[in-house]
């Protein structure tokens, strides 16, 4: 009898201690689900793209979940003299553009993405042959864009996108020079490279 109940014991004990270990790394694994689901982070890039054609461009973003972000452009143009030139910086003088991008890609907030923009502009018409006028207007457009992100195991990023907007308000439908394609229009896009942390 002794031994039986001896051998019941540690029987008894064995499976506590199973169970025990068992809970544990369950927590351990829920708890670590938890925190890549619920992991935020923080990214800053510039648009080597748009300094390259005569803006300074740098954008934040910061993920919410594993597919999606919010994030906001500031380009700022510093070569916009020559009115026959057509580069980014001659036809914006500034852009204010807030973003929000759902990926596609396996990794956190990454891979393949569209994003819907808003933008605040100051623009000046363009015309087919590459001439510019001389005033901006300043508009809000509202506009949609594709793009890819990758990101090295140490968070750098490099990321290529083009997006497409339609200023709302000042408009030149009622311009009768055909070769005018006006400030309708406007166009974000670049190639970023950044750091996510």
């Amino acid at each position: 009898n002794n031994f039986k109940k001896s051998t019941m014991k540690k029987i008894t004990l064995l499976i506590l201690l199973f169970v025990t270990s068992v809970s544990i790394a369950q927590e351990k694994e829920e708890e670590q689900e938890i925190n890549v689901t619920q992991e935020n982070f923080n990214e800053i890039k510039l648009n080597a793209a748009y300094l390259i054609a005569g803006a300074f461009d740098v954008l934040y973003e910061r993920t919410i979940n594993e597919e999606s972000a919010f994030g906001i452009s500031l380009m700022a143009s510093f070569d916009g003299n020559d009115n026959d030139d057509n580069g980014i910086g001659n036809q914006y003088k500034y852009m204010v553009t807030p973003y929000y991008r759902f990926y596609f890609g396996k990794k956190y907030a990454a891979g393949f993405f569209a994003e819907g923009f808003g933008s605040l502009n100051s623009s000046r018409e363009v015309y087919l042959f590459g001439n510019t006028t001389e005033e901006f207007e300043t508009d809000f457009a509202i506009g949609i864009g594709l793009g890819g992100k990758w990101i090295t195991k140490r968070g750098v990023i490099f990321e290529i996108s083009y997006g497409y907007g339609r200023n709302l308000f000042n408009n030149n439908n009622n311009n009768d020079n055909n070769n005018n394609i006006g400030n309708d229009f406007i166009v974000r896009g670049g190639i970023n490279i950044g750091y996510r942390f």
